[in-house]
């Protein structure tokens, strides 16, 4: 069972259960903590780590004020984002296009840089570039749950977020490079997940065929 915890049904933080506790995903925007904090005292378990999809203030908005109740919680995030994090807002050689969206700093630093291809617990780490340069997902090992941070939207639709979504444009407007978003999302869908937790909306159950058709969308 997915447990979303949701800000005024558009911007989502996931807590996933593991043997030591819970780890939370994203912690949406600011003012969000005490929800999060709620929802985990409902479940009785304590939140030992959050792992952040990336660094756009619907995501981290809450995460000083997470912080600061949860000291002994590991902070992660990649490399790549984390520079945003400590308010370093140049893009790297290499890197095409201009930075859009918002991204805040901070004064939680991250406690781990996690790369594709790592385990959090049951999460494994999966490369999600194009929304923004450190973007990335997290692919539950169990059930196939898919947590895809900003890489698909949901709201309006299942979208990608390489072409704004014209029932919700936000994410598909904030993204960085949408080549690379485009790619991603066929990566993503390669994995072929059990079901679609994304940062907006609601969580998507046997989601080929719609992540197939946002991917034609957005290539056409």
């Amino acid at each position: 069972m997915v447990e979303r915890v949701s800000r005024f049904g558009i911007v989502n933080a996931y807590l996933v259960r593991e043997d030591d506790g819970l780890t939370l995903i994203d912690t949406m925007l600011p003012r969000s903590a005490g929800k999060i904090l709620d929802a985990a005292r409902e479940l009785g378990v304590p939140i030992v780590r959050i792992a952040l999809t990336h660094a756009h203030q619907d995501h981290v908005g809450s995460l000083d004020a997470l912080r600061e109740e949860l000291q002994h919680a590991e902070v992660l995030v990649t490399a790549r984002d984390a520079r945003f994090l400590r308010g370093e807002q140049d893009l790297l050689p290499g890197e095409r296009g201009k930075l859009r969206g918002s991204y805040p700093t901070v004064k939680t630093r991250t406690t781990r840089e996690i790369s594709p291809g790592e385990r959090i617990g049951s999460l494994e780490v999966v490369a999600a570039r194009g929304h923004t340069p450190g973007h990335v997902a997290f692919l539950d090992t169990r059930d196939r749950t898919l947590y895809c941070g900003d890489a698909y939207s949901t709201l309006g639709g299942v979208a990608t977020t390489a072409k704004p979504n014209p029932k919700f444009p936000l994410p598909g407007l904030a993204t960085w490079d949408r080549a690379t978003a485009l790619e991603s999302a066929r990566a993503l869908r390669a994995l072929d997940p059990g079901r679609l937790a994304p940062g907006h909306g609601k969580v998507v159950e046997s989601p080929a065929d719609a992540m197939d058709a946002a991917i034609a969308r957005a290539a056409g």
